[in-house]
């Protein structure tokens, strides 16, 4: 047996090389998301939600793809089918909701599925693009 100084050298290095490997990997996913993503504040609004969190989305053809940024899932944590979500309110963030949330961010209240997103302005252009280019027969309501 080594002795405890050397043990412990050893140890604080593995613990050392341990937190590089997955700094490394945290960074790598959000590099790989960043791409052709765009920055997406997302909250449950079924009362069992912890708040907002930050995210990227994809759009994906039916389907807008939501990840949260600091997850160990490798697919989605929401996927939101355009076919099955309305727009119900429009507003913009109170003062302590727009920390936690890109800057200059409007929030949409959804149903279908029970969430709100915020998002720029840029990203709210694409995503009511994306709700209108829905196929024959699919109303989107507008809130104002």
């Amino acid at each position: 047996m080594g002795s405890p100084v050397v043990l412990l050298v050893v140890a604080f290095a593995l613990l050392l090389l341990a937190a590089l490997a997955v700094g490394l990997l945290a960074w790598r996913r959000v590099r790989e998301l960043r791409v052709g993503g765009i920055d997406v504040a997302l909250r449950a609004t079924d009362g069992k939600g912890r708040g907002w969190q930050l995210g990227v989305a994809h759009y994906r053809g039916e389907e807008f793809a939501w990840y949260r940024i600091l997850s160990l899932r490798s697919g989605p944590n929401w996927v939101i089918n355009r076919r099955t979500v309305d727009i119900a309110q429009r507003r913009e963030p109170s003062v302590a909701e727009a920390y936690a949330m890109p800057s200059g961010s409007t929030v949409l209240d959804l149903t279908g599925p029970d969430l709100e997103l915020a998002m720029n302005s840029d990203a709210l252009t694409g995503f009511l693009s994306w709700l209108e280019s829905a196929p024959p027969g699919h109303s989107v309501p507008w809130a104002s």
